[in-house]
């Protein structure tokens, strides 16, 4: 199935695909390299995703750490599987909790410190995926981990960026824990510089013996909840026993003969599907890939699904309209009616935060195909961090609203709006890729973008991934890639946009991971690619 791209690449970029029947992509070559381990060791896709996730931990702390949310979307051989494993606010969290801690004028919980801790779910994903799916031992799986934590690693390039801007917020660094655990000698790590993570070891052997149960009511959560009691936060040993990630069933839409499966709502992957819905009303096929009316019509279809995304979508128990009806085919079709080719409209898009997040793909040649994401959201997440454990949490809780109007509105047990969503793209009920995009509100974009360029314009996935995004914010204002052609971007400007050109694609035009199914996994195997804009690689056997 293969066969129909170009392998021709147009773009500046220093990868090729890589072709193989097992295979890894994500942002960390250890990481890439611990899921090969796994696969070599007798392992199946999801346990590769596993070890490779445990070691993402250690490696690019600046994105992801053991109190990271985590989901999944995953083919076992026979059909599809979603997992959301985003935690829920503590037991505590009430809107007038946070208006007696922080002020009756607050609109939102703060974006660092314990109050921004929502309940982590990345560990319980990976123990829920290993019981269900794994052929190995949950002990085998942090192996790798647990030597990367022990031994140290030398910081990569891009990460070591990161890391160096995070050691420059005030906000973040005075958070407690923070600076002890990540500016060893009272600074960020250099490029090539060792980093030992000797408290997330500790961790991570517990987790290891006990099938990830030590952050849910074993030694990891009694500290947890004594640092929290400490310092002020909400977090109780009850509240991190009671959790358990939801398996669910992806919702999904059909586009140029294919089906785009995302994570149900409380993700906002629903916002891909939405503009996809949109973009089926055009034949984007007939303009070339670089064109300006391809590139217009997305951005309006994506500031279209943004509008309804930002409105509606949240904990589905809290929602006003459901995902079907949010991706009814009339109803996409007069949205479809909304866009003027001639000019760029303000459909009242919210306002897209930048986010921290690390993706990863796996897939094997039995068929198995895993999509996997997990966060700590604002970069180092809320910069709380148990140093003896190496544990640094999310910030999930900032995207809850104080307002009694927002479907969003913080309560006890409630899951917020997330940004983190993992895809999976099939052909006639059969898998064809699993994919993601990190970075924020650039992810649906991000999926967008990358599958326009595959499935309308025939690019390979290595070559729609290194090509240049845009990224949509608020009104008419978008972000677009340094290196797209400066004729493209005039011509967007003659249309009305307002671009702004990004010259750190990090984090805010995204990074993203693919595995193209080409026909039998144990006779062709996969096509992979891995984004540019991070270190890490595909790789495979």
């Amino acid at each position: 199935m293969g066969h129909r791209f170009d392998y021709r690449n147009a773009y500046r970029s220093t990868r090729t695909p890589v072709f193989a029947r097992n295979v890894v992509a994500t942002s960390h070559p250890l990481a890439v390299q611990a899921g090969l381990r796994m696969m070599t060791a007798g392992g199946n896709a999801v346990d590769a995703a596993v070890a490779a996730a445990a070691v993402m931990t250690l490696v690019e702390p600046c994105s992801n750490g053991l109190g990271s949310d985590a989901f999944c979307i995953l083919w076992d051989g026979q059909q599809l599987h979603g997992l959301n494993a985003s935690g829920p606010a503590p037991s505590a969290w009430t809107p007038d909790y946070f208006r007696r801690k922080h002020g009756a004028d607050a609109k939102t919980p703060p974006m660092r410190g314990w109050d921004s801790v929502s309940v982590p779910g990345a560990v319980a994903a990976w123990a829920a995926l290993s019981q269900r799916f794994g052929k190995l031992s949950f002990e085998d799986l942090m192996a790798p981990a647990i030597q990367i934590a022990e031994r140290g690693y030398a910081v990569p390039v891009v990460v070591q960026d990161k890391w160096a801007a995070a050691s420059r917020l005030p906000g973040l660094v005075s958070q407690p824990g923070f600076a002890e655990t990540f500016l060893p000698h009272g600074r960020a790590p250099e490029v090539g510089e060792l980093f030992r993570f000797p408290g997330a070891a500790r961790a991570l052997k517990a987790i290891a013996a006990t099938q990830g149960q030590a952050l849910y009511g074993g030694e990891i959560a009694e500290a947890l909840a004594r640092q929290a009691a400490a310092q002020g936060g909400a977090m109780t040993v009850a509240d991190l026993a009671l959790y358990q990630p939801e398996w669910v069933t992806p919702i999904g839409q059909d586009y140029r003969g294919h089906r785009l499966h995302e994570i149900p709502p409380n993700g906002q992957g629903i916002a891909a599907l939405i503009a996809l819905g949109i973009l089926q009303h055009f034949d984007l096929g007939g303009l070339g890939a670089d064109s300006v009316a391809a590139q217009h019509l997305q951005i309006e279809a994506m500031k279209l699904a943004f509008a309804d995304v930002y409105r509606y979508v949240a904990e589905p128990s809290s929602m006003s309209v459901t995902p079907e009806q949010m991706l009814d085919p009339a109803y996409l079709a007069g949205r479809a009616r909304l866009i003027d080719a001639r000019r760029a409209q303000d459909f009242g898009a919210g306002n897209p935060a930048k986010g921290g997040t690390i993706y990863l793909t796996t897939a094997d040649e039995h068929g198995m195909m895993v999509s996997f994401i997990q966060s700590n959201y604002l970069g180092f997440g809320s910069g709380v961090v148990v140093p003896e454990y190496g544990v640094s949490l999310q910030n999930r809780g900032y995207d809850f609203s104080l307002d009694a109007a927002s479907p969003n509105l913080v309560a006890p047990g409630k899951r917020p709006f997330h940004t983190i969503i993992p895809a999976f793209l099939t052909k006639d009920g059969q898998p064809q890729m699993g994919f993601g995009v990190m970075g924020g509100h650039m992810q649906p974009q991000g999926h967008l973008q990358t599958l326009v360029r595959m499935l309308d314009f025939g690019q390979n996935p290595q070559a729609a991934c290194d090509a240049p995004r845009w990224r949509v914010n608020q009104g008419r204002s978008i972000n677009v890639d340094q290196h797209m052609d400066p004729a493209l971007v005039q011509g967007l400007v003659d249309l009305g946009h307002q671009p702004e050109v990004l010259t750190d694609s990090y984090m805010d035009l995204g990074a993203g991971q693919f595995i193209w199914r080409l026909g039998d996994p144990a006779v062709e195997g996969y096509v992979a690619a891995s984004d540019p804009r991070r270190d890490g690689q595909a790789s495979g056997f």
